[in-house]
């Protein structure tokens, strides 16, 4: 599939535009500009880093190379940002870039941010390095026990207009406090490492869509599209792949390929799963009549709205549309029918009958989700 040509997606973060929901993550003394290069004719996002921006954070990352780790070290951290933004920026991909970036003085973070601008880049705030010489400094993972100076870093980043990103690590202190504190400090993005015990953790990614609305880049065993699929159904709105790519290259131009047919055949490439199943909040577009004790009802309590005037939204919302009708399916309208990935022979018989497509069917549950979530009142 060329994705050049199909261009399906209406992502927007500030005045980043990524053309598609893939992202190249940030991986110390590996992802700078040369090598991110070879991924811009198909990834929606880049994010280099991450990269040092102060002499204390230099020295630190010294010590860790000295023990065989792998670093960006330069005695110009600043100017060495800039020529990486100017090599990745110089032609127009189409793909969003930011910078990830550590320091142990909160100015430093400030005038990185208006350098990643001045490029129209973002700036993304490491809360995710877990080398003890980084976190000595109170950079990395330390700041995700100190929200405080977390609050008071994005805070000043974002006074700069720059697009700002967090890299957190997930199941190391309360993710939701966390999430909390980054959506009310005003960054855009929270990318969040779902580190679990074993594999990735998905549900610390559907509590902060549930309870957030920061754009989410999911990121952790992110291998194939199964595993990026198993994000995007629990609320991420892109995910990133790092050491994937150095196993296999060709890892992110598949998913690029898959998430695209997945949203030129359904409309929705990452609608979630029903509430039953384990989905998100989202997901309550999908939930029948709740006429019968069933998850439904423990989602409605989350938002605050009663069975009886769930029931009236969904059916105001599809009067004048094509899920209307449904006279022969179980609760006599498409309103409550589910997602198109279910075999139903009712629904698909009275979706033929109307000629309402899979793609048409998708978003106009899409807009219903977004619809149902506007009258939360928790």
């Amino acid at each position: 599939m060329n994705t050049e040509i199909f261009a399906p997606f209406d992502l927007k973060i500030g005045y980043l535009t990524p053309k598609n929901p893939i992202a190249l993550a940030p991986m110390a003394g590996i992802t700078d500009s040369k090598f991110a290069a070879q991924f811009t004719d198909h990834v929606g996002m880049v994010v280099l880093g991450g990269y040092n921006l102060d002499e204390l954070t230099n020295e630190a990352a010294q010590r860790e190379v000295q023990r065989g780790r792998r670093e960006f070290i330069t005695d110009s951290p600043m100017e060495f940002l800039e020529s990486e933004l100017q090599a990745i920026t110089g032609e127009d991909t189409g793909t969003a870039v930011m910078v990830n970036v550590r320091a142990a003085d909160i100015e430093a973070y400030a005038d990185a941010a208006r350098l990643a601008k001045k490029y129209h880049a973002g700036i993304e705030i490491n809360a995710h390095c877990r080398q003890p010489e980084i976190m000595e400094l109170g950079a990395g993972e330390s700041l995700l026990g100190h929200l405080d100076t977390l609050r008071e870093i994005i805070e000043t980043v974002r006074s700069t207009g720059a697009v700002v990103s967090v890299k957190t690590r997930a199941n190391v202190v309360d993710d939701l406090e966390v999430a909390k504190v980054i959506e009310q400090a005003g960054a855009h993005i929270i990318h969040i490492d779902a580190m679990g015990g074993r594999g990735a953790d998905v549900n610390v990614i559907r509590k902060i869509r549930n309870n957030t609305s920061l754009f989410i880049i999911g990121n952790n065993s992110i291998v194939d599209f199964s595993s990026a699929k198993s994000m995007f159904s629990r609320g991420a709105d892109m995910v990133s792949v790092a050491r994937a790519v150095i196993n296999e290259p060709n890892t992110l131009r598949s998913l690029v390929d898959q998430v695209t047919s997945e949203q030129m055949l359904t409309g929705w490439y990452n609608s979630p799963k029903h509430i039953c199943g384990g989905g998100d909040l989202r997901a309550l577009t999908f939930c029948c009549l709740p006429v019968k004790p069933c998850a439904v009802h423990n989602a409605l309590k989350q938002i605050g709205m009663t069975a009886k005037e769930f029931t009236r939204l969904k059916l105001d919302f599809v009067e004048g549309t094509p899920l209307e009708y449904g006279d022969s399916t179980c609760f006599g309208s498409m309103a409550w029918c589910c997602k198109i990935s279910k075999p139903c022979f009712l629904r698909d018989g009275v979706m033929e009958v109307v000629g309402v497509s899979d793609v048409e069917f998708m978003q106009i549950k899409k807009r219903m989700s977004e619809e149902i979530l506007s009258h939360r009142k928790n």
